[in-house]
Formats: structure tokens, C-alpha cells, sequence
């Protein structure tokens, strides 16, 4: 997931340059040394190059801190704070962040998304909490002003078409701090669900079964795509990268329905991830475009990321031999990879109830923590704070929705009573 944005960054940087407005493709996850670790300075998490996934592996790492209960430094927290635009907006990273953005800076809604969903996980136990939450409403209007008209975004504001990985990443973002995606519309009424469903594969296509495509091909067609989704399997469900083991516990299938709900096709994507698991108990990368070597191999990041999506659709079973696989394959790819492939792991192993710090032989949570300033001490009302953002609820809401139910439950047996 790391070097698909790397990918896809340097191809937006690509098309600006030669001032084109071309469709990004999804990139393959393959290890890339130029993210490796190493204790950074200044607050950014690693001390690779930081170009095209700065505010990216900074945030993936502070969601994967929160949901162990650590609170990220407060350099830390500065420095993400530093990296937003005055009008709410993220670029990849900016190298001289004094400058203030102009229209010449790179702006991207996945690193804006996942910036605004890590900032609003570390409000409350930051120096600043005003601070922080004014830059995750500022992120908000961002987000908005940039939807495009079928309610989707594409990784490049400013017109690009949609894309299911982009929608996928704000839609987790905005449920995670509290937002309906539901009610996030565009000037024409559609919403990010809507978009959604434009790149869900029917249950009737054998090849693609139940996928989301990254964005339809030349022709119209939608062709499957793994990466895509397990982002829009989470996004279907109304949530985010950060997201815990459902219950009961199923067996997706793939049903097409003549009214299809953005519900039905996220359990219809956790379906074709299942059966892509089954195969070698991974998924698979194609070959990187112009490479001499043809040969498909493991992608590590997606098939985490496919943990966590299936756990989260109530197919944890299912996930549990790709767990397994991560457990035994993934400590090279993670040192090599850097901040945001640890967190990766450690999310896959959260969402399926496993102990990230024994995770096969490796304490993915130390490993982390090491590639930055060291985090504040965990406690339990830290944990638990992560459960509460990632779910989209403060705390108080659920105290005043549990004494409605009180009242009401009062109401009945006083009732029953008479």
C-alpha cells in the first residue's frame, strides 16, 4: 500500500510536469529500500526519502501507535501539523514546510484523508487539541471542495476521475472522526457510496467475482483488482484502516442483488478476497511495468491489508491462514519497507485480535516505535481512545445515547408495570 503511493505520487508528479491529467493505475507493493528505517530527526518517522509518502507513513504510524495504546511525540504531531496547506489540504510531502502552499504545490487526497483520520486519533492527548481538531475540520472542507460530481475522489483533485482506492481511504477517514460519508454530497446529490458502487465487479463476472477495479479500463470494463478491494471492502462497511474483528463471524459469499447496497458489495469483495487467499495463502503482485522479470510476486502490504478487511467483514477465520503467512514472510519486507509496512502489520494483527508484539518472532510495536522519536507511554484510556475514533463516536455520544436507552427502557417497565 506504501509503494502504490509512492507509485502513484510520482506519476502525479509526472503529469503535472508535463501538464497532463492522466488516470493514475494502481502500482504494485513491492519492497522499495528508499522508505528503510532508521531512527529519523525532526519528528518524521524513518529516515528514507520522504517524497512521496511523508505525511503517509507518518500517519499510518500513529494510527498503528494509537491502536496500541502509545501517543505519538509531540515533535511528531508537529511535524504532520506542519505539512498542511492553509486551506486544509496534504501533498505528499513538502521539504520546506515554512513556505506557505501555492498553486504549484502538489495536493493529494489519500495523504489528506489519512492525515486528517491520524490527526483526529491524537487530538485528545496532544499539546494542542484545539489545534489538531481545527486542522481536521480544515482537512474536511479540503476534502469537499475537491469531491468530484459522482461523489468519489480520484488521488489528484482538480477534475481527475475517481478512483475506488481514493474514495475508499476518505471514506474510512471521514467515519473514523466522525463524519457520515452518507452525508458528504456532491453538488449533484451523489454520494462517496454512490461512486463506490460504480467500480464494484458483479457477482456474475467469473474472472472478478465480487472485486471492486481500481477505475473502469479504456473500454468501460471493470477488471479486478485486490488492492482496490480490500480498500473498498473496508469503505463499503463505513470503515477504516483501523478496524477490529466483527462478530458473528461469517462466510462471505457473492450475491448480486437488483438493487445493490454499497453493504452487499463490500461482503461481495471480502468473498473474492477469500477465495484469492485460498490459492497460496497471499496475494500476489504483477510485474512492474517495463521490468525484465514477468514473474507475479507475494504482496506483502495488500494482503495485510486484506486481513484487515476481512476480519472487519466478520471473516477473521478466513483471514487467519494469510495472518499466519504474514507472521512467517513479512520481517524482511517490513525492515526493508519501513514506518508504514510495520503499521500495516500491526493493524492486520489488531483487527485479528493478535498480540502485535509477539507477532511470529518479531515485537512489531518496538520496531516501530524505534523508527522515530519515542512515543509517550501507553495506558488504557489510550487504547481504548483509538476503539472510540476508529468507530466514529466520541465518548460522550455514547454516554448520552446510553442514557436514552436507560430512560427508555424505564419508560417500558413502568409501562408493563400498569
Amino acid at each position: 500500500m506504501n509503494t502504490v503511493r509512492r507509485a502513484a505520487a510520482a506519476l502525479a508528479a509526472a503529469a503535472v510536469v508535463l501538464g497532463t491529467g492522466a488516470a493514475l493505475p494502481a502500482a504494485a507493493d513491492t519492497p522499495s529500500p528508499s522508505a528503510s528505517g532508521g531512527t529519523s530527526t525532526g519528528g518524521l518517522y524513518g529516515t528514507g526519502d520522504p517524497t512521496y509518502d511523508g505525511v503517509w507513513r507518518q500517519s499510518l504510524a500513529f494510527l498503528a501507535q494509537r491502536g496500541t495504546g502509545f501517543q505519538p511525540a509531540d515533535q511528531s504531531v508537529d511535524w504532520l501539523l506542519g505539512q498542511q496547506c492553509a486551506d486544509g489540504s496534504f501533498g505528499s510531502y513538502r521539504a520546506d514546510a515554512t513556505k506557505p502552499c501555492d498553486a504549484k504545490t502538489m495536493r493529494d487526497t489519500n495523504a489528506t484523508a489519512l492525515a486528517v483520520q491520524a490527526l483526529g486519533a491524537v487530538r485528545r492527548q496532544a499539546a494542542d487539541p484545539e489545534k489538531v481538531d481545527k486542522a481536521v475540520k480544515a482537512g474536511h472542507g479540503w476534502l469537499r471542495s475537491v469531491q468530484n460530481k459522482d461523489g468519489g475522489w480520484g488521488y489528484v483533485p482538480g477534475g481527475g476521475p475517481s478512483d475506488a482506492n481514493s474514495t475508499s481511504v476518505i471514506i474510512g477517514a471521514l467515519a473514523a472522526t466522525g463524519v457520515r460519508p452518507g452525508s458528504f454530497t456532491s453538488a449533484e446529490g451523489r454520494t462517496p457510496y454512490d461512486a463506490l458502487l460504480t467500480f464494484a465487479v458483479p457477482c456474475s463476472d467469473k474472472a472478478g467475482a465480487g472485486a471492486f477495479a481500481y477505475q473502469p479500463d479504456k473500454t468501460g470494463k471493470l477488471l479486478a483488482n485486490a488492492d482496490a478491494t480490500a480498500a473498498a471492502t473496508l469503505a463499503g462497511l463505513g470503515k477504516s484502516v483501523v478496524s477490529t474483528k466483527a462478530s458473528p463471524e461469517q462466510a462471505p459469499t457473492c450475491q448480486d442483488l437488483t438493487k445493490p447496497t454499497v453493504e452487499r458489495a463490500a461482503l461481495n469483495g471480502a468473498s473474492y478476497l477469500t477465495k484469492a487467499l485460498a490459492k497460496t495463502g497471499h496475494l500476489t503482485a504483477p510485474p512492474m511495468p517495463g521490468s525484465t522479470d514477468t514473474t507475479e510476486k507475494p504482496d506483502i502490504g495488500n494482503t495485510a491489508d486484506a486481513v484487515v478487511a476481512l476480519a472487519a467483514a466478520g471473516a477473521a477465520q478466513q483471514a487467519q491462514p494469510a495472518l499466519e503467512w504474514l507472521e512467517k514472510n513479512s520481517a524482511a519486507w517490513a525492515k526493508q519497507s519501513g514506518p508504514a509496512a510495520y503499521a500495516q502489520l500491526i493493524l492486520a494483527a489488531r483487527a485479528t485480535e493478535t498480540d502485535p508484539r509477539e507477532f511470529g518472532t518479531a515485537d512489531l510495536v518496538e520496531q516501530l516505535n524505534a523508527l522515530g522519536p519515542a512515543p509517550k507511554s501507553p495506558d488504557t484510556s489510550a487504547a481504548a481512545t483509538s476503539d472510540d475514533e476508529e468507530s466514529g463516536f466520541d465518548v460522550w455520544w455514547i454516554i448520552g445515547i446510553g442514557m436514552v436507552v436507560g430512560v427508555g427502557i424505564g419508560f417500558l417497565v413502568s409501562g408493563r408495570k400498569k
